[in-house]
């Protein structure tokens, strides 16, 4: 029989241990990188500088995002990463119907709202209800519109 010392077989069992534990770790880390929000900020930034109208669309490695008028944020399994816009505000299209999505799309204003007004108002409310932004699912690109209607300038922003 081998003839070992007690202290031999601690330390064989402690470095088994700290071996377990380094593994554990390891495999709990993120197998993907945090969302780049400071990409889809650069997209938003783009648009709105332009001269004209413009779209552009960005693909995005978030599973949630959070859009307001000044700033977005995304999020994954790995993190998550915030950025803010150079040229704002913004107008974060609502979820669920509403007439600036079809705008968004490429509509143009004066086929959606009755009035300069009240697509001047529908724009206000979005920006509003952007102050409450909540974290929402997106699966697919951001897309980012600047248009205007008769003065009424906007840049908006969906995902």
């Amino acid at each position: 029989m081998l003839d070992v010392p007690l202290d031999s077989w601690y330390a064989w069992f402690g470095l088994s241990l700290a071996s377990l534990a380094l593994v554990g770790a390891v495999a709990g880390l993120p197998t993907t990188p945090p969302p780049n929000a400071a990409d889809a900020a650069e997209t938003v930034d783009r648009v709105a500088a332009a001269e004209y109208d413009a779209t552009a669309e960005h693909p995005l490695d978030a599973s949630a995002i959070r859009i307001g008028t000044r700033r977005i944020s995304l999020r994954n399994d790995a993190g998550t990463a915030h950025a803010t816009f150079g040229f704002g505000p913004v107008t974060p299209v609502p979820v669920g119907d509403s007439p600036l999505r079809a705008v968004l799309h490429g509509a143009p204003p004066e086929s959606v709202f009755e009035s300069k007004a009240a697509f001047q108002q529908a724009v206000v409310d979005a920006r509003v209800g952007a102050d409450d932004a909540t974290w929402r699912d997106v699966d697919r690109t951001l897309i980012v519109r600047r248009t205007s209607w008769e003065g009424v300038d906007v840049v908006l922003v969906d995902a």
